[in-house]
């Protein structure tokens, strides 16, 4: 890092806020997914003035700029892949405002997301999107990475929530998006532009998220099953008989054993698969509707249903959920963490031909997801990484083409060997998009 940059830092920055020393950088040249790219700088910003000062720097010396929550990214979003500045969001935490009346929250960046659900909750709201990693995730990751959670197949994922933003964007500017009306449709969105571009837009350092009422109540049920195919027809069945869960899950017989080897939780380690499903709402809809479901499962071949009789019973349900991604990473030293969506209705048939491929190729294929809206984790387990990868990955990959004919990769964090091209337009127009705004930002 040239000697004038450095000096014009340290009059934006104090000294025990940017980090040179290679172990210190070194933290900062990963994050979940397995990319690993060293920044030249690191930089813990406290508020917008001195993000705005750090990046109009960037702008003059042609140095590339890449916004940081907690590193939780299976994505590669946050990872430095041409070196230049990494800017550490998470002191930007001191704003959790809770506007009830509004059914609002103002929220710095660096807000660990869990703590937004406690909050609302607390005034009787409720802020759906709930990643597996939101103990930890910070907002401002989540916003800019679009995440969701199992509660999207109900309620949507983040950026049905986001209805304003404050964006230093790539020229240094300070801005504001959206504000606090739910109704806002002056001018073009930005906001919706804004969230879920992994901080090459801009860099986010408030946010304005909607809150909803709080579900009066809700209960979760487990379904146990011999045959994986017959989970498939079960998610089916439900999603098709008028009840919409607020969430429906799926872990197959290498998450639940992979589970009860990395912390015991009570899951049946014969059973092939099992489905995690949430109702919520009013009290007496939720146990008709509970029932039902558990009707359906049973119709569809479930060897066993288990209805929680107490808030434990479900948060432990809930808890196992939450453990199949550390779990499984305890399996082999590659996980390699990918994300596809199908047609609901290409559930069943996907199920059959995954197995296929694990029986014909030998692959340590791990399964789970979001069942309910057709967004698959697919994680295979490889001994000898990147040359399996390119050997055996395309064929799962071409697995998924085949369902959804119009498949964008939802999670890919192996920049380096895309299996397919998003369609040609889509691709122009994302560029230009982002070339729109600058170079600089997460190149």
């Amino acid at each position: 890092m040239e000697k004038e940059v450095l000096d014009y830092l340290s009059r934006v920055i104090p000294g025990d806020r940017i980090f040179l020393d290679l172990a210190e950088r070194y933290c900062y040249s990963y994050d979940a997914s397995f990319g690993e790219y060293l920044p030249q700088i690191v930089i813990q910003p406290k508020n917008a003035k001195e993000i705005s000062e750090v990046v109009k720097l960037a702008n003059i010396h042609k140095i590339p700029v890449y916004p940081r929550g907690s590193g939780t990214s299976l994505s590669g979003g946050p990872l430095p892949v041409k070196g230049g500045m990494v800017l550490d969001m998470t002191l930007l935490r001191d704003k959790l405002i809770i506007d009830r009346e509004n059914m609002l929250a103002i929220v710095s960046p660096g807000v660990i997301t869990a703590n937004i659900h406690k909050k609302a909750e607390e005034a009787g709201l409720f802020y759906p999107p709930d990643p597996s990693s939101s103990n930890v995730a910070t907002i401002g990751g989540n916003l800019l990475e679009n995440s969701s959670g199992p509660k999207g197949l109900k309620y949507g994922t983040t950026k049905e929530y986001v209805i304003g933003l404050e964006v230093v964007t790539p020229t240094g500017e300070i801005i504001r998006t959206g504000g606090k009306t739910v109704k806002n449709v002056t001018g073009y969105d930005l906001t919706r532009l804004i969230v879920g571009s992994e901080g090459t837009l801009g860099i986010v350092t408030e946010a304005i998220i909607r809150l909803i009422p709080k579900p009066q109540s809700k209960n979760t049920f487990v379904a146990h099953f011999n045959h994986l195919i017959d989970s498939g027809h079960a998610i089916t069945s439900i999603l098709s008989s008028g009840i919409l869960p607020s969430a429906l899950e799926l872990m197959d017989n290498a998450c639940i054993r992979a589970v009860e080897s990395y912390r015991p939780s009570g899951l049946p380690l014969h059973a092939q698969a099992i489905l995690i499903i949430e109702i919520d709402g009013h009290p007496l809809a939720i146990e008709e509707e509970i029932n039902k479901c558990a009707d359906l499962c049973r119709a569809e071949g479930a060897s066993y249903v288990k209805i929680a009789e107490t808030e434990e019973e479900r948060q432990t349900i809930w808890s196992a959920r939450k453990l199949v991604s550390p779990a499984i990473t305890q399996m082999g030293p590659t996980k390699i963490s990918e994300d596809a969506t199908v047609p609901r209705s290409q559930i069943p048939a996907m199920m059959e031909r995954l197995n296929q491929i694990r029986e014909k190729y030998e692959l340590n294929l791990v399964v789970f997801g979001h069942a309910g809206d057709g967004n698959w984790g697919h994680s295979p387990l490889l001994k000898n990484g990147k040359a399996l990868f390119l050997i055996k990955i395309p064929v799962i990959y071409a697995m998924f083409k085949r369902y959804n004919k119009n498949r964008v990769p939802c999670c890919n964090p192996y920049r380096e060997f895309p299996m397919w091209k998003w369609k040609g337009t889509i691709v122009a127009v994302h560029q230009e998009a982002s070339t729109t705004f600058s170079i600089l930002m997460n190149p």
